[in-house]
């Protein structure tokens, strides 16, 4: 419970510094490899706030929130746990929905992802930008900053609504158009230009821009008891079981910003019809198997280096929205 100043003028911006600060150590490899911060200090959304610090090597985002919630219980029945919403049916996956055109397609997809995937990790550079440019200039992990925002979820949803579309396409049409701006007024600060219409912008012609996401492919989703995940043979299990894919971002200004969602949607359609995640896992996964540990995070860092080097700052600006 850190002693932090009741008084400051921005409490939302010292919440900011403090978490920034505490990415830049490293923890205490002789305790417990997490750790529970209570900043007892009132914010624009809060009166307090807890922040959870937890070493990776204790399992991946997905089974470490499944063991939070695991830790909680229901209002209406003290004895249930939480529930996850399932998927509707008015928008299914496209692979599942088709017959032996889309099995087609889903191998081909697969082969094309996984290959671009081997591709990016030995040499496919994307487009040098600004923000690329600006990670060149010795600013490294140890600068990484965490911001956040808090949006209305019932004005998502009115969106995804009346679009027909899911949440992550939502999210993602925001990320892609934020972004798009951003290096649009970028560019235009190097040529002394402030045009941005769709047809008149300073963007160069065909940036190549990606983000990083990060897949659960368990086969069991939803939240399970902590003693589920730990029994041997579960399907609900415990640790790192993600998998990665290259989710291409189409840099451009749009007259309409709902072009954003639909572009969004078109993309994260395709994504569906791959098995990209999976068999990334798997490679990660044989390369263990085959030349041990050492050799393993080292494959690890060389990928990781090429990507975080041009992908860094696009994951994380899609993945803060998804997480708020």
């Amino acid at each position: 419970m850190p002693d932090l100043d009741q008084k400051t003028e921005s409490a939302d911006k010292l919440v900011e510094d403090y978490i920034s600060d505490l990415s830049k150590t490293s923890m205490d490899l002789s305790k417990p490899l997490w750790e529970f911060h209570i900043l007892n200090i009132k914010t624009s959304d809060a009166e307090s706030l807890g922040v959870f610090r937890i070493h990776h090597s204790l399992g991946d985002g997905v089974s470490l929130m499944s063991l939070v919630l695991a830790c909680t219980r229901q209002v209406s029945d003290s004895k249930a746990l939480p529930t996850l919403p399932v998927q509707k049916s008015s928008n299914p996956n496209p692979v599942k929905s088709g017959g032996v055109w889309s099995l087609i397609k889903m191998v081909w997809y697969t082969f094309v992802d996984v290959l671009m995937f081997i591709a990016t990790a030995l040499f496919l550079k994307d487009t040098v930008t600004p923000l690329t440019r600006h990670r060149k200039k010795g600013v490294g992990s140890g600068s990484r900053r965490f911001a956040y925002r808090t949006v209305s979820f019932d004005d998502i949803k009115l969106v995804k609504n009346a679009m027909n579309t899911t949440i992550n396409d939502v999210v993602m049409g925001v990320s892609l158009a934020g972004l798009s701006q951003y290096l649009n007024r970028r560019y235009g600060e190097a040529k002394g230009e402030a045009v941005a219409t769709q047809k008149k912008n300073n963007l160069p012609e065909n940036i190549r821009l990606r983000a990083t996401l990060l897949v659960n492919i368990r086969p069991s989703p939803g939240i399970h008891a902590l003693a589920d995940m730990m029994e041997k043979g579960t399907k609900a299990k415990w640790g790192n079981c993600i998998g990665s894919v290259l989710l291409p971002f189409t840099i451009a200004l749009r007259d309409d910003p709902l072009d954003y969602v639909r572009q969004a949607k078109a993309t994260i359609d395709r994504k569906k019809q791959s098995q990209e995640a999976a068999y990334t896992f798997l490679i990660v996964k044989l390369v263990l198997k085959l030349f041990g540990i050492k050799v393993r995070m080292n494959f690890l860092a060389i990928f990781w280096n090429q990507i975080h080097e041009k992908l860094d700052t696009y994951t994380y600006a899609y993945n803060s929205l998804l997480v708020v």
